[in-house]
């Protein structure tokens, strides 16, 4: 594994999101001293925050799963996740809402989803389901060390013994043939493929090894902080400047400072100068490249993952609200394989649209006003380089279609009372810096998969590291916080996780 040569005591990390908190932690375990440059006033990155009126929003993700790499992160430091977070299970994972008005509730457990899987769909569909349980995990346990948790160096990285386990249990084919094998319900078919839009690629385009989504969704179980997302980001940053880790937030990276070929130093808008033996850069891709002074050389060019819409809505507690209403609940379209057509090939809103609803007050109440709930809608849309969608005139109008379709499948009555607080459509993304206005990064293409996407090494440049969304191993919650690692094994080498972490006094020596 190519390492950064030379000195790495000074490393200067660029953006406190996910990625950069979790380099942060495993830098700071590993002896570094470690300043992290943010330009909003608290971490997160995409992980955002907004509160109105007595509503506490995350603007960012809202399915954690996983956690046991946020117990990796905080035993970088010595730490431990229960000392710093209280984690809920949520149960059920989510609840499905189906276009002939059936619902079935997803639990992680597999006696509890076999059962709901029998009452929903017969015995059959139960037996199969138990069948792709076991095969969504062998395919975790093949390709977690050997393919996401692991850097590369060149496509011929992927030639290991992990890769032909893989290739034998399917993780090549298609996701939607590999579940198809087992379920044969168009309806449970979609619960266990609809994650691949978080991977930006229709289920019966996708490679079969994204189907490890479905694992962590359905099987490792889905999980809350008490206090919202933003918990998450909080708990790491407080972990990390106990740990001696440097935070100046309310600063944005301006330059970068080269001798030869390393950079020596980071300049602020704030007018400061942070000397550096190591940088880690987990800005946005258009930022980085600019910062670096230039772009990778690509066969081909970048395809970005489609965008969505979220709507954030509050209102007061409905003594005749909907009493089967999850914490997540996904509401199915009739025309769901036109989803994809409509997003990802013609770049059009969906005619018949599938949402997904967080309803984060049914586990932590505290996060609304008192006798008030919140609402979370996300809507899959196209992005801005394949949509022609003028979101400045039609962006408040799709958000009240959007709210008639909740009120019309989900929660009747939704309407009354009802206020929208905050509304995130692709240009609000794309002014955050997002490349083609969209919070997920690039697609999940097989040309754009591990070593095949953008590396965390750049050419040209001896000592910087690119970490987040953009780069290895890709999207969301748990790939951020590995991303971190990674891009900290590419300055330290990689270490053994399982021996006692020695945290050095701060300043680390």
């Amino acid at each position: 594994m190519r390492t950064v040569q030379g000195p790495s005591s000074r490393v200067v990390i660029v953006g406190a999101g996910l990625a950069g908190l979790s380099a942060a932690l495993h830098l700071a375990g590993r002896g570094r001293q470690v300043t992290v440059v943010e330009r909003e006033s608290w971490p997160g990155g995409r992980a955002g925050r907004v509160d109105v009126g007595g509503y506490r929003i995350d603007t960012g993700p809202t399915v954690l799963t996983m956690p046991d790499i946020i117990d990796d992160t905080f035993a970088a430091v010595g730490e431990t996740t229960s000392a710093r977070l209280d984690l809920m299970t949520v149960d059920p994972a989510y609840r499905a809402q189906f276009a002939d008005g059936s619902s079935l509730t997803v639990h992680s457990d597999a006696d509890q989803m076999a059962h709901a899987i029998e009452e929903f769909a017969g015995a059959k569909q139960a037996d199969g389901y138990r069948n792709l349980r076991d095969w969504l995990t062998r395919l975790y346990r093949t390709e977690f060390d050997g393919f996401i948790a692991r850097n590369f160096d060149s496509p011929l990285s992927l030639v290991n013994p992990q890769l032909a386990r893989l290739a034998a249990i399917g993780g090549f084919r298609k996701w939607n043939t590999m579940v198809n094998r087992h379920i044969t319900d168009p309806r449970l078919q979609r619960v266990f493929t609809f994650q691949s839009l978080y991977a930006g690629v229709a289920p019966r385009q996708a490679l079969a090894v994204y189907a490890v989504i479905a694992y962590m969704d359905t099987i490792a179980g889905v999980f809350f902080p008490r206090g919202g997302m933003r918990a998450l980001p909080d708990a790491l940053a407080a972990a990390a400047a106990d740990a001696g880790v440097h935070f100046v937030y309310d600063s944005t990276v301006t330059g970068l400072e080269r001798a030869g070929d390393r950079v020596v130093a980071v300049h602020t808008d704030q007018d400061q100068r942070i000397a550096c033996d190591a940088v880690i850069l987990t800005t946005e891709l258009p930022t980085t490249y600019t910062l670096l002074g230039r772009e990778p050389r690509r066969v081909g060019r970048l395809r970005p993952a489609p965008s969505a819409v979220v709507a954030h809505i509050g209102r007061r507690r409905s003594p005749s609200a909907n009493p089967a209403l999850a914490h997540h609940n996904i509401v199915f379209g009739g025309e769901w394989d036109q989803t994809f057509t409509d997003i990802i090939r013609d770049g059009r809103l969906m005619r018949d649209p599938s949402l997904l609803i967080t309803n984060p007050t049914a586990s932590d109440p505290s996060l609304a006003p008192p006798d008030h709930d919140l609402f979370y809608v996300l809507a899959p849309a196209p992005n801005l380089e394949r949509g022609n969608v003028d979101w400045s005139r039609i962006g408040d109008s799709y958000t009240e279609q959007l709210m008639d379709v909740v009120a019309a499948r989900l929660i009747p009555g939704l309407r009354d009372g009802a206020e929208v607080l905050h509304v995130v459509n692709p240009q609000d993304w794309a002014r955050q810096g997002m490349v083609a206005g969209t919070p997920f990064a690039l697609a999940h293409t097989f040309a754009q998969t591990g070593p095949f996407r953008p590396g965390n090494m750049p050419r040209g440049v001896d000592n910087v590291v690119l970490a987040g969304s953009s780069t290895v191993p890709g999207v969301g919650v748990p790939t951020a916080m590995i991303s971190g690692r990674l891009a900290a094994d590419r300055i330290t080498g990689a270490v053994d996780r399982s021996a006692p972490t020695v945290v050095a006094e701060a300043g680390r020596s």
